[in-house]
């Protein structure tokens, strides 16, 4: 196979702004979390699935299984679908009130 390129769980992209490492990144529909820090205009390596924790809606309770949004304006996960992008799938359940949420993120493009 003469086209194939790479495998996709991580991919280099010119950062669009400033970012943490450990941050989440959504650059279009592509979403994955920072592997290191950059500044804008800068290449950075996005890991694009695994488990990760992540900055949640605090007043939100999570399921195990439950359909999980990246919210770029506030730069947190959240289940609420509208207006979000969603990411992947809530691993552990995690309480109303907590910050952090346990995400596994799938690598689709939605």
């Amino acid at each position: 196979m003469k086209n194939y390129v790479q495998p996709g769980e991580t991919i280099t992209l010119t950062m669009t702004a400033d970012v943490a490492s450990g941050a989440g990144v959504l650059i279009g529909s592509i979403f994955g979390v920072a592997q290191g820090k950059a500044l804008a205009g800068e290449d950075l390596v996005l890991v694009r699935r695994g488990i990760f924790d992540m900055p949640k809606t605090a007043a939100q309770a999570w399921t195990v299984g439950a359909k999980i949004y990246w919210d770029d304006t506030n730069k947190l996960c959240t289940t609420t679908a509208t207006g979000n992008t969603q990411v992947g799938a809530a691993v552990d359940a995690a309480a109303n009130p907590s910050g952090v949420g346990r995400v596994l993120l799938d690598g689709v493009i939605r």
